[in-house]
């Protein structure tokens, strides 16, 4: 190893939980992505109901601001002073991991509860990393 490079586990926290919301965010984005080609999830799509949810304009909205939700926390994790930052972390990893535990709640397909695991696991540990992060580790 390079004498200046650090272990991942040596990152400063901040620098940390950036790349983990990069990395949910990839998640979320691939497991859509390969929903497009799931045949019975595309034929929902195209009936403008899926999983009997009936996709309206204010579902959808309110489902993009939810995805909006990771989105802001890639930069926001990056500009915020600590103290909010650290809090939004909590707050939003939180969100987003009992919406995604509630997802699984419904019928799924293999590869949405693959990606919905994986997902769980990043942002609960965006959680954890978050209520661990003291202003010691900002110097």
């Amino acid at each position: 190893m390079h004498p200046n490079a650090q272990a991942p586990h040596k990152l400063p926290r901040r620098e940390l939980l950036f790349t983990l919301w990069v990395f949910v965010m990839f998640l979320y984005a691939y497991c859509d992505i390969l929903g497009l080609f799931d045949r019975t999830v595309l034929e929902q799509v195209l009936t403008g109901t899926v999983g009997g949810v009936e996709m309206t304009q204010g579902f959808l909205v309110a489902a993009g601001v939810l995805m909006m939700l990771p989105i802001f926390m890639v930069l926001l994790t990056r500009i915020m002073a600590y103290t909010c930052a650290r809090w939004f972390n909590i707050g939003i990893g939180t969100i987003k991991t009992v919406v995604m535990i509630a997802t699984l709640m419904t019928p799924s397909t293999a590869y949405y509860w693959m990606f919905g695991l994986i997902e769980i696991a990043t942002t609960a540990t965006i959680v954890w990393l978050a209520w661990t992060w003291t202003p010691e580790m900002e110097r």
